[in-house]
């Protein structure tokens, strides 16, 4: 099953940015973590700070693949084209948050993406990422056209 792995603005930070809020890892080191716990998946990541090129993934690998896991960042709070994307596509989409969004500041509390995902995770820091990955494991191929 391919599953992408999709990360918004200011996580290329992580390790580096507030890390008593997101943690003390990089992304890029944690990842072969998560290839190792998941070895059924084909895991791609892919990341950016800019909106258009997380919509072009997102229409890139949305017919095709098993799984999105997203990470929206700040993108989360603001972005109805992001949310807009999501609805368009064929594929699950499971939204991930490192933080608790619920004992941050209000205007982090709300999210415009999840309502067009299938579930939401956060507060769990790089972890959350797991609980998605265990989400996709649970799932089978529901749709016909998908390439395994």
């Amino acid at each position: 099953m391919h599953i992408l792995l999709l990360n918004g603005p200011n996580l290329n930070l992580l390790g580096q940015r507030e890390p008593g809020i997101y943690g003390a890892r990089s992304f890029e080191d944690y990842l072969p973590e998560l290839r190792e716990a998941f070895p059924q998946f084909t895991l791609e990541y892919f990341q950016s700070n800019h909106e258009g090129a997380l919509i072009d993934k997102l229409h890139e690998v949305g017919f095709t693949y098993h799984g999105i896991v997203l990470n929206a960042g700040g993108y989360t709070h603001t972005s109805v084209a992001l949310a807009d994307a999501i609805a368009a596509i064929g594929t699950p989409v499971v939204e991930v948050h490192l933080s608790n969004l619920h004992a941050r500041e209000e205007f982090r509390q709300k999210s415009l993406i999840g309502r067009n995902c299938v579930g939401s995770i956060s507060g769990f820091k790089l972890e959350s990422y797991k609980l998605a990955l265990h989400y996709f494991d649970g799932q089978r191929p529901r749709r016909v056209g998908f390439k395994v």
